[in-house]
């Protein structure tokens, strides 16, 4: 006689047991505190205090050397980076957006110039500058022509994924090819209408020139819309005077890499922080390591001297 098979009852007996006892494995292997858990993702360094700007000029260096530098616990040392500089140019008819070759090239080769900074936490800003030509922020003749400009500007922030633009009112040459001279509402026209195309970018101010006169006496309700106004004096302790802007959103500070002796850099920071202000402005990143003069501002500022990586 063959030997009968289990009984499909017991076949589904035993099954059920098995995948039970499996079920309960994986239920402990999942428990909290089990000795057999995922290892969690390690968190971000981070550092804790004033936002650090640093302005490249493009001509001559690359955006991408503001990634070389950290803090100790591996946090970036900057917080924004600068593409130093577009023009604001004139056609004979209108305010133009411009380019330069250097400027141009530093966009199109976002993958290596930009695009590590920002997967860094870096946002990297566009600034612009007067060219000699007449135009400039603070003479708009009207709303209409600011806001065309700001199209231009946004078409290009958009175009290359870039986290904001820098208003930087020097070089303008006002009355140049017949422009008009600087107006009350120029400048607020241009920033509403950049805050309208660009609301979640950032918009900053170079504390200088006519636009900086109007601005200081326009409505708080014009520099509410900007995201941070600074000083443009290297070496000297300047805050701005931005109706609309608390301290958290401007920076008293600036100094120049390359010509701000270290201890100067070192009480502005310290200053800085005492007066609570919410920016620290560097111009002038130059390529090769310079964080010893960097760590004269990261340690009054983060407790930490700065790494070149």
């Amino acid at each position: 006689m063959t030997k009968k098979s289990a009984t499909p009852k017991r076949r589904r007996a035993a099954l059920a047991g098995g995948l039970a006892a499996t079920a309960a494995a994986l239920a402990a292997l999942l428990a909290p505190g089990a000795a057999a858990a995922a290892p969690t993702a390690r968190p971000a360094p981070v550092k804790h205090g004033p936002l650090s700007v640093a302005y490249v000029e493009v001509n001559d260096n690359e955006l991408a050397n503001v990634g070389h530098y950290t803090l100790k616990n591996g946090a970036p040392v900057f917080d924004i980076a600068l593409i130093f500089a577009a023009n604001i140019n004139y056609d004979g008819t209108k305010a133009q957006l411009y380019l330069n070759d250097q400027v141009q090239q530093t966009l199109d080769d976002a993958a290596t110039q930009i695009r590590p900074l920002q997967k860094k936490h870096i946002r990297v800003e566009l600034s612009i500058l007067g060219n000699h030509q007449g135009a400039g922020f603070a003479n708009f003749p009207t709303k209409t022509a600011a806001a065309d400009f700001a199209r231009q500007v946004t078409a290009v922030v958009n175009r290359y994924h870039l986290d904001g633009v820098d208003l930087d009112d020097e070089y303008a040459d006002y009355g140049a090819n017949g422009t008009p001279q600087p107006n009350q509402q120029s400048i607020g026209w241009l920033i509403s209408a950049l805050r309208h195309d660009l609301p979640t970018k950032i918009v900053s101010f170079y504390d200088i020139g006519p636009s900086s006169t109007a601005l200081n006496a326009s409505s708080p309700a014009i520099g509410a819309q900007l995201s941070y106004a600074w000083n443009p004096y290297y070496g000297a302790y300047n805050p701005p005077l931005t109706p609309g802007l608390p301290r958290a959103r401007l920076g008293a500070a600036a100094v120049d890499l390359q010509s701000t002796p270290a201890d100067t850099a070192s009480a502005l920071a310290r200053q800085t922080v005492a007066d609570k202000y919410g920016v620290f402005v560097s111009y002038d990143l130059r390529a090769g390591d310079e964080s010893s003069y960097i760590s004269s501002f990261t340690v009054p500022l983060y407790g930490q001297a700065a790494v070149y990586r």
